[in-house]
């Protein structure tokens, strides 16, 4: 989820998305080994769960972002790179469009993965279909509110050459997400994609992730429009 000045331009594509695909795959390892850890630690506790799984994302994730930013940008988040990709078409600064399409694929098909791990980590069956629907009014509107919100930071910090405080502010500002969305702030594709696949504290059941994935999409264009709008002096 980090959007630097562009240093990971120079490196291989294939080093990048392993990049991408290694570390949303320990994002999405992350968020759902600690709630199958949380719900096995805290019996009956929903609120004690959440904590510790939140506590277990907002951490791991800083440390994901300072482990992958310097490859591949630690995007880990197919939105992200998409907003990455239309800021930089005026300047030809950001992701390509071929770049944009093989990082979305290798993040989503790293997330997957991630469920699988942390269900065979945790002795259970390994592919599982999620049962648990989250699909209402308020959770979609909650997904929009927190992938907007992520994509304006993100965005912020580069236009502001601030992108050495990143992986702090993003790993706070999703931990904050967690309490303050009753989506508990998906904010992401492939994570939620990557969610479907855990039938646990943390899974989505199929039928609604295609309302969660909308809007995520619809989230960071609300991002990208407040960027623009706060920042428009800064575009290069």
């Amino acid at each position: 989820m980090l959007v630097v000045a562009r240093p990971e331009a120079d490196i291989p594509l294939a080093r990048r998305l392993f990049a991408e695909f290694l570390g949303t795959a320990l994002l999405v390892a992350v968020v759902v080994g600690s709630g199958i850890a949380a719900a096995q630690l805290s019996p009956g506790d929903v609120g004690l769960q959440l904590l510790e799984n939140s506590i277990a994302t907002a951490l791991g994730l800083g440390v994901l972002i300072l482990m992958f930013g310097p490859v591949s940008g630690a995007h880990l988040n197919p939105v992200v790179s998409a907003v990455d990709w239309l800021f930089g078409r005026r300047g030809k600064t950001g992701l390509t469009g071929g770049e944009l399409l093989a990082y979305s694929v290798f993040q989503i098909a790293g997330g997957i993965c991630g469920a699988l791990l942390a269900n065979l980590m945790f002795d259970r069956q390994v592919l599982e279909i999620a049962t648990k629907d989250r699909l209402t009014g308020g959770h979609v509107i909650a997904e929009v509110v927190a992938t907007a919100a992520l994509v304006a930071l993100i965005f912020t910090l580069a236009r502001t050459r601030r992108t050495t405080q990143t992986a702090a502010a993003v790993g706070a500002y999703i931990g904050a997400a967690y309490w303050f969305t009753s989506s508990t702030s998906f904010a992401n594709p492939a994570v939620t994609i990557g969610r479907l696949f855990t039938d646990s504290f943390a899974g989505i059941a199929p039928g609604s992730v295609p309302a969660f994935v909308g809007a995520q999409v619809v989230g960071g264009l609300v991002g990208l429009i407040v960027v623009v709008t706060l920042y428009p002096e800064r575009a290069r």
